[in-house]
């Protein structure tokens, strides 16, 4: 099993069909389907699906910068401005660290349609803390 599907096996972003594509200390992607599990009563994209994908790769952006044997990476902060409203295919997101210090990490997220259209930006800080043993 890889370690990608290790990490996020029996969790929200299994559940939610996230697919991490790229994972690299400055740059992460990953894509989510738009459909019954991510939709509004609407039929479109849920704001809440855009933002649990935007932790989802700032988070594991972090953890995989981490001593994982020592430290998780949790969200502390998220924002979200949602642009376009999207009723089915994918969204990407794309992650890029602003900075990255000893405590907290913060990253910059854009979620695109399938058309590279801007769906959703975010801003996500992320506390790294010790592991409870």
């Amino acid at each position: 099993m890889t370690e990608k599907k290790r990490m996020t096996e029996n969790t929200m972003i299994e559940w939610l069909g996230i697919e991490l594509l790229t994972l690299e200390p400055e740059l992460v992607i990953a894509r989510m389907p738009v459909d019954h599990r991510t939709h509004q009563p609407a039929g479109m994209l849920h704001g809440g699906a855009s933002v649990a994908l935007a932790e989802t790769v700032a988070s594991v952006g972090s953890w995989y910068q981490i001593d994982q044997a020592t430290q998780v990476a949790v969200g502390l902060e998220i924002n979200a401005n949602h642009i376009r409203s999207v009723h089915e295919g994918y969204v990407v997101a794309t992650a890029t660290p602003l900075h990255r210090g000893r405590t907290t990490h913060v990253w910059d997220i854009r979620i695109r349609d399938e058309q590279e259209r801007l769906v959703c930006v975010s801003r996500c800080t992320v506390a790294i803390v010790p592991k409870q043993r």
